[in-house]
């Protein structure tokens, strides 16, 4: 379908003027924020000393050096990955050989060794790609996979939405209910900053409904001035606390999830593209958005950061926005890096009531798996033919039915497959071993069809 003018994207944010652009980077890193801190939130749980300033500091150097890879074109924000955290929580647990005994920040140490093994592997992976060519290797990832996955890629995420959102359905429903509104009916930059709106409208309410808790700030510390407003991130403070170390134990954990996350990179990309309606696989090529992310995923364990991911969220407000423009991207990263050196706002941030973060993840989150959906519908995926139906049927399932992931022994250590790394290994090995793929990689039929990766 041909878009009209009043529904048409933006691709240069420059025409709507600096101050909005600066307000649409400011709704990017809201979109970001909530998921990147929470991994450290997380991992800190599990007994391992993560930090959120080197969390936000590496999230924001990451997507700079992810952009520069991709020669400034990609709109995706790399946040830290959920992929990880079965790692981190197995690292944790090592209690013999050198780790029995070990400190919890030498075990990080050992878990980020093993991170920056597992972003080298993507590097290999772009190598193998710039060699024998994307459509070969694309060939093994047709729609009937990639766009199945996407779906999971939302999916999976849901049940995190409705837990949040659960806290206090009404906050919640404030929450959309704003989004929806301002996306709907909104006008000019009312339309295209629908997740802001709704993260402060939402949260101006709960201050009004005593549904905010300060306590945390007490906690840390913030309101007796105990917690500095500005300072350095650990990994600057205590270099040599914080640098990574390798032990094959620990990248042994660590490294094979790769499997997963590189799988949600190219789901990502190929969401991206049909969101933005541009075949950011072909160009600038799948192996230099590989080598973005996995280089900025290393970087960020070298300094005792997590792996980094592109982010669905972030994906989500493009859908929502039509902005997209990769500078305001850029600008969410900036403000990353910049927040990064303040230990009281990332406290300040905590207070937002988990239902608000619910009722946007709502929304978002739907929008991934929409968006996996269009890709399937654009490419016209025949589901008539029992093959691809095949396909699908098992990836879902393996996406939705493998909860708690695949644990397995290897070489004495235990090996955690997520549902979604175990959905695409299925949906890969099944497209290659059962006969009439006859999928074109990069092949589209016009303009209406832009966003297609190719045809069958």
């Amino acid at each position: 379908m041909k878009e009209t003018n009043s529904t048409a994207p933006i691709r240069d944010a420059r025409t709507l003027g600096v101050p909005k652009m600066l307000i649409l980077g400011l709704q990017h890193m809201f979109a970001m924020f909530g998921a990147t801190v929470l991994v450290p939130i997380l991992v800190n749980s599990y007994g391992l000393p993560l930090s959120i300033q080197t969390t936000l500091f590496f999230a924001g150097i990451g997507t700079l050096f992810f952009h520069v890879c991709t020669r400034m074109k990609v709109p995706a924000f790399l946040g830290s990955s959920f992929a990880f955290l079965g790692g981190f929580a197995a690292v944790a647990g090592l209690d013999s050989g050198i780790y029995a005994g070990m400190a919890p920040a030498a075990k990080l140490q050992y878990a980020c060794g093993g991170i920056v093994v597992a972003g080298l592997l993507y590097v290999i992976l772009a190598l193998i790609i710039k060699a024998v060519g994307v459509h070969k290797v694309m060939h093994f990832l047709p729609p009937v996979v990639t766009g199945p996955i996407i779906i999971l890629i939302g999916l999976n995420l849901a049940p995190s939405a409705v837990n949040n959102a659960s806290t206090c359905w009404w906050l919640a429903l404030v929450a959309m209910a704003i989004i929806i509104a301002a996306n709907i009916w909104g006008r000019g930059m009312i339309k295209i900053i629908p997740i802001l709106l709704g993260v402060v409208g939402s949260y101006l309410v709960a201050l009004l409904a005593g549904k905010v808790d300060f306590s945390a700030l007490d906690i840390a510390g913030i309101t007796g001035g105990q917690t500095p407003i500005l300072g350095f991130q650990p990994f600057i403070t205590d270099f040599g606390g914080s640098i990574a170390k390798f032990d094959l134990s620990a990248i042994l954990v660590m490294a094979p999830i790769a499997i997963a996350s590189m799988m949600e990179h190219i789901g990502d990309m190929s969401a991206i593209s049909a969101t933005v309606g541009e075949n950011f696989i072909e160009e600038p090529g799948l192996h230099r958005t590989l080598i973005g992310d996995g280089v900025a995923t290393s970087l960020s364990a070298v300094f005792g950061g997590p792996a980094n991911t592109t982010y669905g969220e972030n994906t989500g407000v493009l859908v929502l926005s039509r902005v997209y423009d990769p500078k305001v991207i850029r600008l969410a990263a900036v403000y990353a890096i910049v927040l990064s050196f303040s230990p009281a706002f990332a406290v300040l941030v905590n207070t937002m009531p988990a239902a608000i973060v619910g009722g946007v993840s709502f929304i978002l989150y739907g929008m991934i798996s929409a968006i996996g959906v269009r890709n399937v519908v654009e490419n016209r995926v025949d589901f008539t033919n029992s093959r691809n139906l095949i396909i699908a049927a098992v990836i879902l399932v393996c996406g939705l039915g493998f909860t708690g992931g695949l644990t397995f022994a290897l070489g004495g250590v235990s090996i955690t497959l997520t549902s979604l790394a175990i959905a695409a290994i299925a949906g890969i090995v099944l497209n290659a071993v059962l006969p009439g793929n006859d999928f074109q990689f990069g092949q589209s039929e016009g303009a209406d069809t832009a966003a297609s990766l190719g045809r069958y």
